[in-house]
């Protein structure tokens, strides 16, 4: 004799592992703001916005600023796109830069890059 309740709870159990795979969620993408290296704001102007917007050590921004004028581009930080899209528009809108000898009124150049998935 068969066991109708057995067999239809085996078959709810393995319908229920198949819905939890296909439901599991995705990780987002992750998204790298990119400096990109100019000839006209100051390495002071730069290593403060990475320090206020980035959040990074006066130590890190300035190894950061310098990899950037060394190899002309430099990640300086990853996260969620929306953030890195605040952080851009945040640099871009800093302001001047009055470190150097003549005043800078445009801004410092900052892309933003989708990063492989790992």
């Amino acid at each position: 004799m068969v066991d109708v309740n057995r067999d239809a709870a085996e078959s709810s159990a393995g319908a229920a592992v198949d819905t939890e795979i296909v439901n599991k969620p995705r990780k987002a993408p992750l998204y790298a703001l990119i400096l990109e290296n100019d000839d006209h704001h100051s390495f002071d102007y730069v290593t403060r916005i990475l320090q206020q917007i980035c959040g990074h050590s006066a130590t890190k921004a300035y190894q950061l600023t310098l990899e950037a004028h060394n190899s002309g581009r430099s990640l300086i930080w990853s996260g969620a796109l929306e953030v890195a899209e605040l952080k851009r528009d945040q640099i871009r809108s800093f302001g001047p830069d009055l470190f150097g000898p003549k005043p800078v009124k445009f801004p410092l150049g900052v892309a933003i890059e989708e990063l492989p998935a790992s």
